[in-house]
């Protein structure tokens, strides 16, 4: 058994997903099995590179560490896996982060129930597509990109995994506006039935005129047929 000295800076490999945190930390809650597992750390697998092998999920692991460090749960706005955290947690032997999870959990209905009220704005850039037989082949809409806009967790709720966040800067934040989302399809009957389902009413909408017949400016590839008909529309939901 290593001494209370050897190894007090630790190097992990936690399903593939690399670790460096004190032994203090693992040991924090001294009758868990987390604890147990580092305490008598000769019997645990290391990997090639020499890191403590644990077979778990190491994604959320970060939130099994953060716990420990802080003594408190802190999970991202729209996080999904409480489920799963909770497993781990049965794991490991940690009832207090189990038992945090539960609370957050009863607080974050709580909270949903008062955000259940809000609007979401949904937009798209559209024209028409015309083939090489003109308008015996044309596709009488062509979306580019439906951009949303609104309280990020009703547009979390709302269009969960079909919501691409990825130019958002400021994903951490909670409970915040965002006009940078946009959607991973391009069916804009797709989205207004999500909306739908979720209780969302169609309140406003506005649309663009078409492009005319102005060429004066067009960009190096783009098709003067399709530019002449480009349109702008926005249409605003509520859910009360």
């Amino acid at each position: 058994m290593p001494s209370d000295q050897e190894d007090s800076v630790l190097e992990l490999n936690v399903g593939g997903v690399f670790y460096t945190t004190a032994l203090a930390t693992l040991t924090r809650e001294a009758d868990s099995h987390l604890a147990d597992m580092f305490k008598e750390r000769a019997s645990l697998e290391k990997d090639a590179k020499g890191k403590y092998f644990v077979d778990r999920d190491g994604v959320l692991f970060r939130y099994v560490l953060d716990f420990l460090r802080n003594q408190a749960l802190v999970l991202p706005e729209g996080f999904r896996e409480r489920a799963r955290l909770r497993q781990e947690a049965s794991f490991y032997g940690l009832g207090n982060l189990d038992k945090a999870i539960q609370e957050q959990s009863a607080g974050g209905e709580a909270s949903s129930l008062q955000q259940k009220r809000g609007y979401i704005t949904v937009g798209y850039r559209g024209s028409f597509a015309f083939g090489r037989e003109g308008l015996t082949d044309v596709k009488f809409r062509k979306l580019s990109r439906i951009l949303v806009c609104g309280r990020v967790a009703l547009c979390r709720d709302v269009f969960g995994e079909t919501l691409n966040e990825s130019r958002d800067p400021d994903h951490g934040m909670s409970d915040r506006y965002t006009s940078r989302f946009f959607l991973k399809h391009s069916s804009i009957e797709q989205a207004f039935d999500m909306l739908q389902e979720q209780g969302f009413k169609l309140v406003a909408s506005c649309g663009s005129g078409t492009a005319g017949g102005n060429q004066a400016g067009l960009k190096p590839g783009v098709d003067f047929e399709e530019n002449r008909w480009n349109h702008y529309n926005e249409f605003v939901f509520v859910r009360e």
